[in-house]
């Protein structure tokens, strides 16, 4: 169904990828964000894009292999479109192992990724790493290539130039017009948990730092829980922090100093490097950890694209064209992991896995 209005509210990457592809069906679309494109936590600096582990596999874990293959083409098409870039690169990573229970469990993983990863991408397990790499206790590391980056802030403006370029408008203000679609962030998760009567999801902050420093066009790191990317000369992107009670959503403070300082002990070329920039935001998360993606319940011709989380960069381009089957024919592809269920009294609060 094509030639409707549809308004997209929130600009950040799941607003702009599910636009977009509402725009390249015929629509004409609206986004409005006050704080414009990757105003909220879509604006980040970090931009690790990597799998689950291939073990205990679920449809879930399979949906986020398809979508981290999916962006092997999204994200060039979208510098294309829009002549920027977006930092996209298929750096895959290393992981290094810290006790001999991680090295045997990490071998087991790399059986079930031959078969899980269905030859698209490898998981392997290697004595042998490069200078730069971060030190491994049991002097073995996990190098995988299904893991790749980009640059969160870029990748939104050149996704929000794209839609403006094919036709679409974007605006800080506006009255939503036709169908509705609510990729609102943190709060329009509060919002609709609210309007349901039950808890679904909220906020979780980040803290992230950029430091100087020039290893090269290297795959990511992730070490001490924490993942390292380099976005070009003296630019190497950590973090980060995972805050489920904070004050201030934009606020860096000395939670981000032991991110850094884990950091630098983690990862040998990071020592002395100096912090260049830091970032904060709140991040939208699910009672379940996984993004939402439906019809709002009891909300005729509105729709619910939210809680990206951690994974909201890789999953939203695999996201968008399921929602926009629905919305323009009618197609129910959504995967029972994204649904949001039906509407419960606002005496029954059942909250999950959320603090």
């Amino acid at each position: 169904m094509a030639s409707r209005d549809i308004t997209v509210l929130g600009a950040g990457v799941f607003g702009l990828a599910v636009a977009r592809e509402c725009l390249r069906r015929g629509a004409g679309v609206l986004v409005i964000d006050p704080k414009g494109p990757g105003g909220g936590a879509s604006g980040g600096v970090v931009g690790a894009l990597a799998p689950h582990t291939p073990e205990g596999w679920t449809p879930f874990k399979a949906f986020q292999r398809d979508a981290l293959l999916l962006a092997r083409t999204y994200w060039p098409e979208i510098e294309t479109a829009s002549g920027l870039a977006t930092g996209y690169r298929r750096s895959g990573r290393i992981q290094p192992l810290a006790r001999e229970t991680d090295l045997e469990r990490a071998r087991a993983r790399e059986k079930a990724a031959a078969e899980l990863w269905q030859g698209a991408a490898t998981w392997s397990v290697t004595p042998d790493a490069p200078g730069w790499a971060p030190i491994s206790p049991v002097g073995h590391w996990v190098e995988d290539t299904l893991s790749a980056q980009l640059d969160p802030a870029r990748a939104v403006v050149a996704l929000a130039q794209a839609i403006e370029l094919e036709g679409g408008t974007i605006r800080r203000e506006g009255e939503p017009q036709g169908v509705v679609i609510h990729a609102t962030g943190w709060e329009g998760l509060r919002a609709l948990g609210a309007d349901l009567g039950r808890e679904m999801g909220g906020g979780v902050k980040g803290q992230a730092a950029i430091l100087d420093a020039s290893p090269g066009e290297i795959p990511q790191i992730y070490a001490d829980g924490l993942h390292v990317v380099t976005h070009g000369p003296g630019r190497v992107a950590i973090g980060s922090t995972s805050e489920w009670d904070f004050q201030d959503p934009e606020a860096t403070d000395n939670a981000l100093d032991d991110v850094v300082a884990r950091a630098r002990a983690a990862v040998p070329f990071l020592k002395d490097a100096p912090v260049v920039a830091r970032w904060a935001g709140v991040r939208p998360r699910a009672v379940k950890g996984r993004p939402l993606v439906g019809p709002w319940p009891g909300r005729a011709g509105h729709y619910v694209a939210n809680g990206g989380f951690k994974i909201g960069f890789a999953l939203a381009p695999a996201l968008a064209p399921i929602l926009a089957d629905l919305v323009f024919d009618g197609v129910d592809r959504i995967p029972e992991e994204f649904r949001l269920g039906e509407r419960a009294p606002m005496t029954q609060r059942p909250r999950g896995d959320f603090p």
